[in-house]
């Protein structure tokens, strides 16, 4: 049986990382890299080539400060970066191989995420831990959707959009596919925002010593456990777009309406921009471009958020930046709120993602999921899962 043909657009630690991870031999040599580009170059691996190893593979692609790349080997071709004409050779190419083609994206590009219904009504499959596609758009989502329902068309799996490397959409979907229906959602989505709150808000009340809330960020910040800007985590926009994800995939896999007496979610949309979702930027610093600038005055915010935390923490609660899908209101949200001590949140550790979901089977006490969203190494593994899971809906045996 012929191998998977694999192409991986955006090359950078991610994807790298994946490339390494596709020649596990526990995989028994299931997958062929065929295609790598990154932002400036592209390089295309003839069908049958062999390189040895992921490195030797990995070195055929020059950085993208590299203007004028070097001489390849023979079965190696330059390409154009163009997504348009990656899509359109990786189509020509499985044609001619009869291979069946997996395009990889591990890039952040929404003009990409754009391309992919054109990409799966072709007959490619696409596995990516790009958020754009799935959290942008109702109009876009849906065409992804019927992208997949049409004769001949790949498959789509994106579970490093939610949770990083935790099984989270794929237990969302198995739980509805054999019958229960999700109630309720709660979940700790952002890692940063996760180890801000465990230390500021803690089981027993405020420790002696305690930091201020923007002390925290800013040591936070200085040991690369927030984004470049900590606007960026404190806005709560990626906590949006991971709920718009698990929101859609909860509600494109349900049952029919008229089965549940639950309301329907919103339809968004807008995607994660139709969330509600709390700021914990205040206003008057929202235009500060400068991080140093916005960490120094940061400190504007730390009476508030210490007396919302000492108000919980008199009721034996503590304070944790979550999302919550909310059947039973019919609704989505995404803030700060309040769990008592012995909630599964008020237990977690550093920067640990927390999923608590409950269901009509899972009632009384939810099903928990919980674990590092870092290193990149779990990220990269859920996406090449994710590419065994579209194997072996292609008919190959991995790892038997």
């Amino acid at each position: 049986m012929l191998k998977i043909a694999v192409a991986v657009v955006g090359v950078g630690l991610v994807g790298k990382e994946v490339v390494r991870q596709l020649f596990a031999p526990a995989l028994g040599g299931v997958f062929e890299v065929v295609m790598l580009s990154g932002s400036r170059h592209a390089v295309t691996i003839e069908h049958g080539q062999q390189f040895g190893d992921a490195e030797t593979l990995l070195a055929l692609l020059p950085p993208s400060t590299v203007w004028t790349p070097p001489h390849l080997p023979e079965g190696a071709t330059y390409g154009s970066p163009d997504f348009d004409t990656i899509i359109s050779s990786l189509c020509k190419s499985a044609a001619t191989t009869g291979q069946h083609t997996i395009l990889i994206d591990c890039t952040s590009s929404a003009e990409l995420a754009a391309l992919y219904p054109r990409a799966l009504s072709s007959g490619l499959s696409v596995v990516t831990p790009n958020k754009k596609a799935f959290a942008s758009s109702s109009s876009l989502y849906s065409a992804i959707l019927d992208a997949q329902r049409e004769p001949g068309a790949g498959l789509c799996y994106h579970e490093a959009t939610c949770g990083a490397g935790l099984p989270v959409l794929s237990t969302v979907r198995d739980l509805v596919a054999t019958g229960d229906e999700i109630v309720r959602v709660e979940g700790v989505l952002s890692g940063t925002l996760a180890y801000l709150f465990n230390q500021f808000s803690t089981v027993g009340g405020v420790k002696e010593g305690a930091m201020a809330f923007s002390k925290i960020v800013r040591v936070a910040k200085e040991h690369g456990h927030t984004e470049p800007h900590p606007a960026d985590d404190l806005s709560g926009a990626d906590v949006a777009r991971k709920l718009t994800i698990l929101a859609r995939v909860a509600s494109s896999s349900s049952q029919p309406a008229c089965s549940s007496a639950l309301p329907s979610l919103p339809d968004l949309p807008e995607g994660n921009l139709s969330v509600p979702t709390e700021s914990l930027v205040p206003p008057e610093l929202a235009a500060l471009s400068d991080p140093d600038e916005f960490l120094d005055a940061l400190g504007e915010l730390d009476s508030a958020l210490a007396a919302r935390r000492d108000a919980a923490a008199k009721e034996g609660r503590v304070l944790r930046y979550v999302g919550v899908i909310d059947r039973e209101r019919g609704e989505l949200r995404c803030g700060l709120e309040s769990f008592p001590y012995s909630h599964p949140f008020a237990q977690s550790q550093g920067s640990y993602l927390s999923l608590a979901i409950y269901t009509r089977r899972h009632a009384s006490s939810p099903l928990v999921i919980q674990g590092p969203g870092y290193p990149l190494s779990v990220t990269a593994g859920a996406v090449v899962a994710d590419a065994v899971r579209v194997a072996e809906r292609r008919g190959m045996r991995v790892g038997l």
